[in-house]
């Protein structure tokens, strides 16, 4: 039954597909296949809302992918092979993997990689994992959407249209409201750790980024 799903799902992943994305799913894609009949088939049910090799830019301007990703729950899944991941690999290619990883954590994606082995000899613990991390997701402290004052709601709505860091200046857009006014508004949601602010320091801007507990929360609604 798996396999006649997962045909049916590459093919309309190949369909949708162009340039490099399309040449990375013609590659052997057995890890991935143990990753999706293992563990995300099981634990979420459906291979719906599942992306293969998507496709993002990293810090440096380059496209990355991730093996698996599902985009509403904002989670990068990974499968990785010790030999091609660990001990065959070169110095420049291990800075490289730790500097992909930094890229997906800062464009809000939360990077849960499985190893080869633990697919194969640990599939009940991969699967325990997979069900704790959406279960802290899914429980959102406080007040409901709806229950947020209306700018804070629609900031939230916006970045994650948005789906990259942001700027206060993009606050004032979206919003149409003066500077001081957005810094407050975005005090607040810092506050609720609906949003947390990357880089920067006193004497410079810095950007913000929509969190896990703010998408789980739109996501409810």
């Amino acid at each position: 039954m798996f396999e006649k799903e997962y045909s049916i799902f590459w093919k309309e992943q190949m369909q949708s597909a162009s340039g490099q994305r399309l040449e990375m799913l013609g590659r052997d894609l057995t890890g991935t296949k143990k990753l999706l009949e293992g563990v995300l088939l099981p634990v979420l049910g459906t291979l719906d809302g599942l992306v293969l090799e998507y496709e993002m830019l990293s810090l440096s301007g380059a496209k990355i992918y991730g093996d698996v990703c599902h985009p509403l729950l904002r989670i990068v899944f990974e499968e990785d092979s010790f030999v091609t991941h660990a001990e065959k690999i070169t110095r420049d290619r291990f800075s490289f993997e730790r500097a992909r990883a930094r890229s997906v954590a800062i464009l809000g994606y939360t990077y849960f990689p499985y190893s080869r082995d633990e697919l194969e000899k640990k599939t009940s613990f991969c699967q325990r994992n997979l069900y704790e991390l959406i279960g802290r997701i899914g429980n959102v402290e406080g007040a409901g959407l709806n229950q947020l004052p209306v700018y804070e709601r629609e900031v939230l709505r916006f970045a994650l249209l948005c789906n990259n860091p942001f700027l206060l200046t993009d606050v004032c857009r979206w919003l149409q409201l003066k500077r001081e006014t957005c810094r407050k508004i975005m005090r607040e949601l810092e506050y609720k750790r609906l949003v947390h602010a990357i880089g920067g320091g006193s004497m410079r801007c810095h950007k913000f980024m929509i969190t896990e507990k703010a998408i789980a929360l739109l996501h409810r609604n």
